[in-house]
Parts: structure tokens; sequence; C-alpha cells
């Protein structure tokens, strides 16, 4: 008896170490971002990109691309279904080559994409980045982190985040921290969101456009939506007192208005988005988005589109000197991405 106790105490012993060190590795090498951080930009076109023009039109397209690891086939643990990575490098390659050729195709001026990896395990240490470049280019990491815990077998290594892509001349770009709902331990392994602030010089002006990326908080309590929300109003706000046209784009996590009576919550037990209200909007700003087409889909198993929950989730906020003529959100089936895309085109008044 004294045996097995002693033997169960070791056993417990060595876990305990083993929590210990992983909780000990984690907290050292967390990522922890400043409040504002200025960004390099990459493919940088040979020659000089052109300049905004006033009065330009322009066509935007805004993407979560799911790491191309989250295509019709996929499903993921978070909500609901089994797996945390895609099924094998060769699926990654294929939604990745689908996405790119999309992109490519779409003749886009400005490109904004959420859950672009650089090195991750989940998306066999692609650098996807370059794949969907349309110019100059510029990434921001919101997700960082050696090795995710969870689930079994766990994610590993993740580097990615937000990417924004443009044809036309691109002055700056910074990364905006956004604030972290969750605590010690959860912080260690999760995502630090943030914006993605662009800004591009119009010809023979000093207004500029300013141009905001961005993956709000999923899988909270709503807190940190709403509170990462309140901080983008604010940064919006006040770029358009100084003068400038305005878009943000991007996965708000966050139905839009009406979107649920067209796409009603199947089961509540079910993740559930956040509501955006027409009452948060900064004085003249607008919504842009489009019913039409789901922009999201739950994945909980593979796509079935007369079964799968859909969502409206992702689109446009933009300034009252920006001019929208047509918004549509993309059908393609969520073939390489749990996302649809959303296309955008605008006049800068």
């Amino acid at each position: 008896m004294k045996k097995l106790f002693k033997a169960l105490l070791a056993v417990l012993l060595v876990l305990v170490l083993a929590v210990g060190g992983l909780f000990g590795f984690l907290t050292a090498t967390e990522y922890k971002p400043a409040p504002v951080e200025s960004l390099a930009f990459f493919d940088v076109p040979e020659n000089p990109a052109p300049i905004l023009q006033p009065g330009q039109s322009l066509r935007l397209l805004t993407w979560n691309v799911g790491y191309a690891g989250l295509g019709a086939e996929s499903d993921f643990f978070m909500d609901g279904g089994e797996n945390s990575m895609a099924a094998d490098r060769d699926t990654v390659v294929r939604y990745l080559s689908g996405i790119a050729a999309q992109i490519m195709l779409g003749d886009y001026d400005l490109v904004l994409l959420q859950e672009v990896d650089r090195d991750s395990k989940r998306s066999y240490g692609i650098d996807e980045a370059p794949f969907l470049s349309i110019g100059q280019a510029v990434h921001a990491l919101n997700y960082s982190c050696p090795f995710v815990p969870i689930p079994v077998p766990p994610i590993g290594r993740v580097h990615s985040g937000l990417m924004t892509t443009s044809e036309y001349q691109m002055a700056s770009a910074v990364r905006v921290a956004l604030p972290c709902p969750f605590h010690w331990p959860l912080s260690t392994a999760n995502l630090k969101r943030c914006l993605l602030v662009t800004r591009l010089p119009i010809q023979g002006s000093d207004r500029e456009l300013v141009l905001v990326n961005l993956h709000l908080e999923a899988y909270d309590d709503g807190a940190g939506k709403l509170a990462q929300t309140e901080q983008l109003m604010g940064l919006l706000e006040e770029e358009y007192r100084k003068g400038n046209f305005v878009i943000a784009g991007g996965d708000f996590n966050q139905s839009f208005p009406g979107s649920l009576e067209r796409y009603p919550i199947q089961n509540p037990e079910i993740w559930m988005p956040g509501l955006l209200e027409e009452d948060a909007l900064p004085e003249g700003f607008s919504w842009v988005y489009d019913t039409a087409v789901p922009s999201c889909r739950l994945l909980n198993e593979p796509y079935d589109a007369h079964s799968t929950q859909h969502y409206v989730i992702d689109g446009f906020l933009v300034s009252p000197n920006v001019t929208v003529s047509a918004v549509e959100t993309l059908d393609l089936g969520f073939e390489n991405s749990d996302h649809n895309p959303v296309c955008m085109s605008i006049e800068l008044a």
C-alpha cells in the first residue's frame, strides 16, 4: 500500500511540475505588444504605387480567410467541432490557392484580411502573407504564442494576424492594441486583438484616407467586444474630426442590424455573436453590409448549406464623407474559408 501511495504521489508531483513548467514557459514568452507600434511594409513595388486622387473611386474587399485551414470540409473545436488545424498541408495549399485566386481576379484596390498566418503549426508553417498581397502590404500580429496547449492534440505554435494590402501608396501603418478581456493564465496563450491602421495620402491635399482593419473578440462573455468596439468608435471619430476619410472593415464578431431576422439563431446553446447597434455609431457614420448572402458560418460541422448556422458579422463602417455606391457579400459557398468575402465600392467625396 505504501508503494502504491508513493507511486501515485510521484505521478502527481510530475504532473504538477509539468503544468507549472508549462505555465512558467507561457508566462515568460507571453506576447505583450505596446499600445501603439509602428509597422514595416513588405511587398513594396519597385516602382512607386500611385497616390490617391481627390474624388477617387475605389473597390475594397474584407475577408477573414480562416488561416487557409477552415474550408467547407472543416470544423473547429471552439464552435462545437473536433479539429484545431487543417487536415494536412495539401489542404492548406488548396484553400490558400483558392483565396489568392479570388483576390487577384477581383481587381480590388484595397484588401483587408484577417487570420493570415505567418508561421503556425495549424497551417503547417506556411507564410501565407506573400501569396495574398496585391501590392504594398503590411501585417499586424494579433495572435503570437510559441505553444497553445489546447485542445488534444494541441494547436501548438501560432503567429497570425491582420493584413492590409493596397494598389495605392500607403504612407504609414501602426498596430493599435485593443483591450484584452482575458487575465492570467488564460491571457498567456490567447489572442491580443488590435486594429491595423494604415494611412493613404491624397494628392494635393493634407487629408488622408485612414483605413482600419479589425478582427474583434469572439469567445469572451461580451464585455471584451463592447470595450473593443468603443475604442474603435473613438479612433474613427477622432480621425474624421481631423478632416480625414475613414473606413473600418473586417470581422466584427457581432451581427449587423437586421441580419438575425434573415439568419435566426437555430440553437441558443451554440456560439452566438454579439449585436451591433445603430446608436453605437459616431454621428454621421454608417454600417455597410449585405444580408443577401451570409458572411460567416458556424464551424460545429463540415459545411452543409441547409443545416449549418449562418451569420452576417463581416462588413464595413464609413465616415460621412465616404460615398458608398455598392456592397456585396460574395457567395463562395465557404469553399476555402468559414467566411465569405465582402466587397464595397466607394468614392472619396
